[in-house]
């Protein structure tokens, strides 16, 4: 199959995205690495009657390390994330689920805007986002606001994005002051580099004396959007992260979980892979937190 007629304008500037998306609306979509939009066009699932290419635009580039944390330019490429020293050092959560993400072919392509945008909740980009607390900035033509990531999901690829409106970066703040602190990312998948069946990732500080601080623990692929587990992070949370610590956990996850069944798992399923890979993820931060000099960076 093909696409259904459209234009296609390349844009220089954040200025000319948000003229084009102000005068056409909603018949406009943003394309970039374009590793979803495309094939959604060639099937005929999306329709855009203007396509603006954000490709060439420089302002929409880079990594910054800043004093709350690190700034991800929407249009940055996958395979530029997953290279850079920055984020390894400094989100080493987001490092460890880069290279799940597609293949590296799609990453090559692929930005980290366009997954943010999309919103698959299988995906493990924003999964990570939603478990470091990413705050979204988008912009408008004559305006621009900051959201937080847990406002931006409203179900399966339906964001709080306006039609006018264009991603222009996003901030993984840093955990500051707060001991050790470890990651864990697990995902099953029918395939390496498929979006997940059921993803997990987990973020955590511990003390000197080994006890936990501070804890996040998220969920993908088993609702409609990425969510944090707050009464497994309540659980977890002034605990040596031990074996009654973990059955809370469990016992949080089994209560927050509500997965649907589909051609690639039962609910059942996805209930009992959830429950295993949050504990995974957890152990996993806490071998790394545990190896970790007081005061180094997540």
């Amino acid at each position: 199959m093909k696409a259904a007629p459209f234009e296609y304008f390349v844009a220089d500037s954040i200025d000319e995205v948000t003229t084009g998306l102000a005068d056409s609306g909603e018949e406009a979509t943003i394309i970039a690495g374009g590793q979803t939009l495309v094939p959604l066009m060639a099937m005929r699932l999306a329709r855009p009657a203007l396509l603006i290419d954000v490709n060439g635009i420089g302002d929409l580039q880079g990594i910054d390390l800043l004093a709350g944390g690190v700034r991800i330019k929407a249009c940055t490429r996958q395979s530029d994330a997953l290279k850079s020293t920055i984020i390894g050092e400094r989100l080493p959560l987001l490092a460890k689920a880069l290279p799940y993400v597609g293949h590296a072919q799609t990453r090559n392509r692929g930005t980290v805007g366009g997954s943010i945008a999309l919103g698959d909740p299988a995906a493990e980009i924003p999964l990570v986002a939603t478990a470091l607390d990413a705050r979204i900035t988008l912009v408008k033509k004559g305006n621009s606001r900051e959201l937080s990531i847990h406002g931006f999901y409203q179900g399966p690829m339906m964001t709080s994005r306006e039609p006018d409106e264009c991603i222009t970066e996003i901030l993984f703040p840093q955990w500051q002051g707060e001991g050790r602190r470890g990651t864990g990312f697990q995902e099953v998948s029918l395939r390496h580099g498929d979006f997940a069946i059921v993803a997990a990732a987990a973020q955590i500080s511990v003390g000197e004396d080994g006890v936990c601080a501070r804890a996040s623990v998220a969920l993908g692929g088993v609702s409609g959007t990425p969510f944090r587990i707050s009464a497994a992070e309540d659980a977890l949370r002034g605990t040596m992260i031990d074996d009654p610590a973990l059955r809370a956990v469990a016992n949080a996850v089994d209560q927050a979980v509500d997965p649907q069944s589909d051609l690639h798992a039962s609910a059942s399923y996805r209930r009992r892979v959830a429950k295993v890979l949050v504990e995974r993820v957890i152990r996993e931060a806490a071998r790394e937190a545990a190896n970790h000099a007081a005061g180094d960076a997540p």
